[in-house]
């Protein structure tokens, strides 16, 4: 089975710094791959050791993916493989973009299966993957906790309100899966050295066909939120009173 693992950077929110007018700053920010895609590699691999195949890891973005750490932060997780799409042109870029510059990539890689995350550390929209699928026309979920991969097609779960949803999927498909499908890996230092001489293929978006980079989509600025000043309000006690009001004051604060 052919699995495309996507991925996407994201400044460490640790990094980040909010200015006094609560606009937010990157600058001095490390560059990381987000957590929620971590699972989709972790996914893409447990299917591989599972039923075969070749996993290969995607992302598109502008020059930031050239770093030297992060390729091989991913490679190190265990894809054999690695494309990038990078252009200016992509920094920045919406969820529609996004999605048509990995579908452009993921046609000229081929698969049979493409994994994401449930949604990017940074802005958390969860729309990439479902746009994915719909621009290769082909079966999409999201939020799925669980797959089995068996006889060419996928059994997967998703942890719904009050029930879990059991589906059977065709191949070629885009899934979404969320953080409790799995627990990362963590590379040991054989698996970064190896990252090393594993092959990275780089595109720019010519070079997948992609000659629209118009975003349908455009953010406007980012705040962070007023800082609240905390009530020290403080009960103790496990009575029903001392309850009622915890209940009460919850009530108005929400």
């Amino acid at each position: 089975m052919n699995i495309i693992a996507c991925y996407k950077i994201v400044p460490d929110e640790k990094d980040i710094q909010v200015r006094s007018d609560r606009s937010i700053s990157i600058d001095k920010a490390e560059w990381v791959i987000g957590q929620y895609d971590l699972n989709a590699v972790e996914a893409a691999m447990q299917i591989y050791e599972a039923v075969g195949g070749k996993v290969t890891a995607l992302s598109v973005g502008d020059r930031q993916l050239e770093n030297s750490k992060l390729k091989k932060g991913v490679l190190s997780r265990g894809p054999q493989e690695l494309f990038l799409v990078i252009d200016e042109a992509l920094s920045g870029a919406d969820t529609n973009l996004t999605a048509r510059a990995l579908a452009a990539a993921a046609r000229k890689i081929g698969f049979d299966l493409i994994i994401c995350g449930e949604g990017s550390q940074d802005l958390y929209s969860q729309q990439v993957g479902i746009q994915l699928g719909q621009i290769l026309n082909v079966p999409t979920l999201n939020a799925v906790s669980r797959i089995v991969a068996e006889n060419g097609k996928l059994i997967v779960e998703r942890s719904l309100e009050d029930e879990v949803e059991v589906l059977e999927v065709s191949l070629p498909a885009v899934i979404s899966v969320t953080t409790d499908i799995n627990q990362p890996r963590i590379a040991s230092m054989k698996d970064i050295l190896a990252a090393g001489k594993k092959p990275v293929t780089q595109w720019s978006l010519a070079d997948v066909g992609l000659n629209d980079a118009n975003r349908r989509t455009e953010i406007l600025y980012t705040l962070a939120p007023e800082q609240a000043e905390r009530k020290r309000i403080i009960l103790e006690g496990e009575s029903e009173e001392v309850l009622d009001k915890f209940y009460e004051l919850l009530r108005k604060a929400i």
